[in-house]
């Protein structure tokens, strides 16, 4: 009975002196395929990571460069004249020409058609209310100069709007100016057509 029993315990023995190392190499090979999964998963995250990055730095600059092509026609409409014509390179040539000539320009309608594909929502949105309001502004044709003031307030209150957007859009989300803040420094005359907008709303 006692050989039988160590021959048992010697065969058990034997068995786990066997198992044991292939066991291990097992479970080695499991927790290196584990390993080497999760390392590639990490580097495809990684890789994905940084292609995102990549094309959000592309698009950030695609808005910079319409954003810029956007505004250049109201850019040279609020410049004075003192500053416009002394200007070399606007010589012999109108405001109306550079501003509202370039607004009606195949050109420009790229650079809308554009704008619709990379702007945010907001900016969007408040060019296409500027838009809307210059179409309908130009169905009037006789207005009294009290209404062409009371127009053009509204017509900056937009402007504005889509400057304040446009800010907010190049990463300046919590910014606290407003609208009527982001044209205070080119002009002189900005609290009165802000009041005057207000009262149009209020009538």
């Amino acid at each position: 009975m006692k050989t039988m029993e160590k021959d048992w315990i010697d065969y058990v023995v034997a068995l786990s002196s066997t198992i044991t190392p292939v066991l291990v190499l097992v479970l080695t090979g499991l927790g290196w395929h584990i390993k080497n999964k999760f390392e590639s998963s990490k580097n495809i995250e990684f890789r994905n990571l940084e292609r995102i990055r990549e094309l959000e730095d592309k698009l950030h600059q695609d808005r910079i460069e319409t954003y810029n092509s956007l505004l250049e026609p109201f850019i040279i409409m609020f410049t004075t004249d003192a500053i416009f014509n002394s200007d070399p390179k606007y010589k012999g040539k109108t405001k109306d020409q550079l501003s509202i000539g370039r607004m009606l320009s195949v050109d420009y309608r790229k650079i809308a058609f554009k704008l619709s594909l990379v702007a945010d929502d907001d900016v969007i949105k408040a060019y296409n209310a500027l838009m809307q309001h210059v179409y309908s502004y130009n169905k009037h044709d006789n207005t009294t100069n009290n209404d062409a003031l009371v127009q053009t307030s509204i017509w900056l209150s937009l402007l504005s709007e889509m400057l304040l957007a446009i800010r907010k859009s190049m990463g300046n989300a919590s910014t606290e100016l407003n609208n009527w803040e982001m044209i205070e420094w080119f002009m002189s005359d900005t609290q009165e057509m802000k009041e005057l907008y207000i009262l149009s709303k209020n009538d």
